[in-house]
């Protein structure tokens, strides 16, 4: 068998440790990037191990031609074990072209093993493994060549133990059910629109304090945020180094119509004010001559009754004892926002907007249908 070097830096070695790659039941991966001045992350190095002893590097910056590497993102036959795989996916997508398949993510499944989901890579082999990983290189420059020893070290580690790390998490799931449960979660990273992000036109909804807006305010927040991730692609700049979400509320909640008012006494700096100024007025006038009933919708933070806030802390409660009894972290079945809107919606009876929510399908479904019964739904 020909050897290959830790670092891949050539197709040919690439296609040689895919064929290898293809023949396992299952590798771990792992990115390096650097994410500061670019809209999107600079891929500086790809981690991948077919056991752990068989670690590599592939070096994106010196193969330009990752697609041998996207045929085993894709390839169904081979377990892809990631550690909070989301972000790694959407870069992993974005460098081979391809849409990674049969996902296993180590963090995700922690949460299904009776450890908390939230746990980070060297927090969970620690507990699994007794095993103390590096940290120093974590915020290190992956674009600079050559490589440090000490960076190679570290990035192997990031992937060597992940096989190891399955095996365990998948040993310590109480029963076939839970195990269902998992998988149901780890389908859902076959879908790009799992972790591709928030859309642009959704984007605004992020913004601290969009529900002080009224309806015509939102309507340009809206239309400025897509206007701003539209020029922070082209330029291939960070959004906030376009304007700050900051600015953008303000503009949304004075909405000047003139150079003059945009420069007197707005947060927005000069730099962008004289680089993006007459598009961030036209932007807004456009909005303003829209008919009101394209606005969109007021966004409000529901505010529970009596009876709701009753409701909620059987819900938690409820959630707690059996995500207990069950070995699963209760955050799972849903974040506290989902919870609030899911028992304010079933006390409102809008039935149609409750069957949008993830908790009234799937495993989240069969876990609360104590709670279901209990209100009649």
């Amino acid at each position: 068998m020909e050897q290959l070097n830790t670092l891949i830096q050539t197709e040919a070695e690439l296609e040689i440790l895919v064929r290898r790659a293809k023949q396992t039941d299952a590798v771990a991966l792992d990115t390096e990037f650097v994410w500061e001045r670019t809209y999107y992350p600079q891929l500086g190095l790809i981690q991948i191990a077919l056991s752990d002893e068989n670690c590599y590097l592939i070096d994106p910056i010196a193969i330009k031609n990752l697609k041998a590497l996207g045929q085993l993102l894709s390839d169904r036959g081979v377990v892809k074990i990631l550690h909070d795989a989301p972000q790694d996916l959407a870069i992993l997508q974005r460098a081979t072209g391809a849409t990674p398949q049969n996902i296993f993510d180590t963090r995700l499944a922690a949460g299904f093993s009776n450890l908390p989901a939230t746990l980070s890579l060297g927090n969970l082999v620690k507990e699994l493994l007794d095993i103390d990983l590096a940290k120093e290189e974590t915020r290190t420059n992956w674009l600079q060549r050559p490589l440090t020893e000490e960076q190679v070290s570290y990035a192997l580690d990031d992937v060597r133990y992940l096989r190891a790390v399955r095996v365990l998490l998948l040993s310590r799931i109480i029963g076939p059910k839970i195990k269902s449960w998992l998988q149901e979660d780890l389908n859902l990273l076959n879908n790009p629109a799992t972790y591709s992000g928030t859309p642009a036109d959704e984007r605004y909804l992020r913004i601290r304090n969009n529900g002080t807006l009224d309806r015509s305010g939102l309507a340009i927040l809206m239309n400025l945020t897509t206007w701003r991730d539209g020029m922070a692609r082209k330029l291939d700049r960070p959004r906030g180094h376009i304007v700050k979400d900051t600015a953008l509320l303000e503009l949304a909640r004075k909405k000047p119509i003139s150079l003059p008012e945009l420069k007197n006494g707005l947060e927005i700096s000069e730099n962008a004010v004289n680089k993006y100024g007459d598009n961030i007025i036209e932007v807004i006038e456009t909005t303003l001559k829209q008919p009101e009933d394209s606005f969109p919708a007021l966004q409000r933070p529901a505010r529970l009754s009596a009876t709701d806030r009753e409701s909620l802390e059987k819900l938690n409660k409820l959630i707690t004892l059996k995500a207990d009894l069950l070995g699963i972290a209760p955050g799972l079945v849903g974040n506290t926002s989902e919870l609030k809107m899911l028992v304010k919606m079933l006390h409102s009876k809008k039935t149609h907007e409750v069957k949008q929510l993830r908790q009234t399908e799937g495993w989240r479904k069969c876990f609360l249908e104590d709670f279901f019964r209990q209100s009649r739904i």
